[in-house]
């Protein structure tokens, strides 16, 4: 006869690759702030290549470590996790973000209030409190071409302009969108069984994009829920290597544009996107040499770069 398993609320699922102490500090906030919850962590290490997973993890109880002997990417490592979970909640949970309260304990209620299946996300924080983007549109062909020719940046406080970031707007209640960001997101277990978790396909970045559409197509809400805040390090692991980030930036946008568009939509998504790539190049290139900065020359070369990026179609 097999142990029964004690009831837990939520299951947090973090990836990890490096970045032992952005880890360590993820974890400690949880550990202090996040009680009002049956809670169990599952942490997945995408084979790190530098120090030790275990003497971050050891410090706490109720950790279950999962060692991946490759780095399998952002989804493959968090559908791992997902088969892992116990719990009626699953939260996908980035090891760059630090908690200020019991945010886990408000969107848990939150979403124990209806019986409408939602994706759950809450508002991100830059390290000094000011607000980060944390909800955006599906991609569409227009807010294609408004985020890649900078129309966004040219007009901050217009709708039309600033559809994809969504920068105009300024949410206090609860409000359904279309896209919550991965660093926090907070999903019924259930629904995400029968989804089959992320798209194993998309290595890293656009695999949340991708299953909130799957997730509302399929009847689905999500929604997010400004009312509680992490703060997020954006990108704090991906940053250590430039070119690692930019090659797989490129890549998820493309994949997703493999899977969702067609036709001429298809056609003139990539040749917007490989405009913005080339316009970006310019500007990084041509600020960097004005001002002597390396680090816009390398990313202007780093966006020519990207050019010659084109994954293959497995959609």
């Amino acid at each position: 006869m097999e142990p029964t398993l004690p009831h837990i609320n939520v299951s947090v699922i973090i990836v990890n690759y490096n970045s032992f102490e952005i880890l360590s500090e993820c974890l400690r906030s949880l550990f202090k702030f996040c009680i009002g919850t049956s809670n169990e962590v599952i942490v997945i290490d995408n084979a790190s290549t530098q120090g030790n997973v275990e003497s971050v993890i050891n410090n706490y109880n109720n950790i279950n470590l999962v060692k991946n002997k490759t780095n399998l990417g952002f989804a493959a490592a968090n559908n791992i996790g997902l088969k892992y979970a116990h719990g009626k909640y699953t939260l996908f949970l980035n090891n760059d973000t630090v908690f200020l309260d019991d945010s886990i304990k408000k969107v848990f209620d939150y979403s124990e209030s209806s019986s409408e299946n939602r994706f759950v996300g809450i508002q991100l924080l830059n390290s000094d409190g000011s607000r980060q983007e944390s909800v955006v549109q599906f991609p569409s062909l227009w807010n294609t071409i408004t985020e890649n020719f900078f129309l966004y940046k040219l007009f901050p406080k217009s709708i039309l302009f600033n559809k994809y970031y969504q920068n105009c707007f300024d949410y206090n209640e609860p409000v359904e969108v279309d896209v919550i960001r991965g660093a926090f997101m907070f999903c019924p277990t259930e629904q995400l069984t029968k989804l089959d978790g992320f798209d194993e396909r998309f290595f890293f970045f656009s695999e949340e994009t991708d299953m909130c559409k799957r997730f509302k197509d399929s009847g689905g809400k999500v929604i997010f829920y400004p009312v509680s805040s992490v703060i997020h390090y954006s990108g704090a692991t991906a940053d250590l290597d430039m070119w690692f980030k930019f090659k797989n930036q490129t890549t998820g946008k493309i994949q997703y544009y493999q899977k969702h568009f067609k036709g001429i939509m298809f056609f003139f998504a990539i040749l917007v996107h490989y405009l913005g790539l080339l316009l970006r190049g310019f500007l990084f290139a041509i600020g960097g040499v004005i001002t002597a900065n390396k680090k816009l020359i390398l990313k202007g070369y780093y966006f020519f770069r990207q050019l010659f990026v084109y994954p293959k179609n497995q959609f």
